[in-house]
């Protein structure tokens, strides 16, 4: 009888052996063979899944992005205003060696994204899902009066998100292994900052 083959559990089988190539290796050191060598598959076997790096990455992107987005509705569910602004912004921090790892597929797929406007675009939806996010948990906190700083609403979420993926670039470019970058504290510094 024919081994029956779970293709959404070979995808992302894939997509972590992508992960843990690139943060060896890095993006150019990540060849198809590797990969398919670390998800212990033939070389051959990636090409109905993902026919070439670059769809490989998109994939990778987007699992990235949706297994972050499902961490953020855990911790977030009940929650509202600044808490659930914390716990968002808490979540898409590289605060440990896995979300580190994240930022390691996502800054390649930033790179790809500069030249590429399908890539560009599955960024851009991406931000503005995070911007409406913190903009609903800004207009929460409003409400309760946790945030009372004269700023627009929009700039402030800006400046957030920008914290955010700078984290995620330093954190992906600093030596192997580093993880105390002092980003929660800077997390509730600016926090601190909105109820003035």
């Amino acid at each position: 009888m024919p081994k029956i083959v779970d293709h959404d559990e070979r995808r992302l089988e894939l997509v972590d052996a992508t992960w843990r190539i690139i943060a060896r290796h890095g993006l150019e050191g990540a060849t198809m063979r590797d990969i398919a060598m670390e998800a212990g598959f033939a070389n051959g076997a990636l090409k109905p899944y993902f026919p070439t790096k670059d769809t490989l990455l998109e994939f990778a992107f987007g699992h990235v992005f949706n297994r972050t987005n499902k961490r953020i509705a855990d911790v977030t569910q009940g929650k509202s205003g600044l808490e659930a602004l914390r716990a968002f912004c808490l979540e898409v921090l590289p605060l440990d060696e896995e979300r580190i790892n994240e930022a390691r597929i996502v800054i390649p797929f930033w790179q790809k994204a500069v030249n590429d406007p399908r890539k560009a675009e599955v960024h851009q939806e991406s931000m503005d899902k995070w911007t409406a996010d913190i903009r609903r948990c800004l207009a929460e906190a409003r409400d309760s009066g946790d945030v009372r700083a004269g700023v627009d609403d929009a700039v402030i979420a800006g400046q957030l998100l920008n914290m955010l993926l700078g984290a995620q670039i330093e954190a992906a470019l600093a030596p192997a292994r580093r993880t105390g970058f002092g980003h929660a504290a800077q997390l509730e510094g600016f926090l601190a900052l909105l109820a003035k």
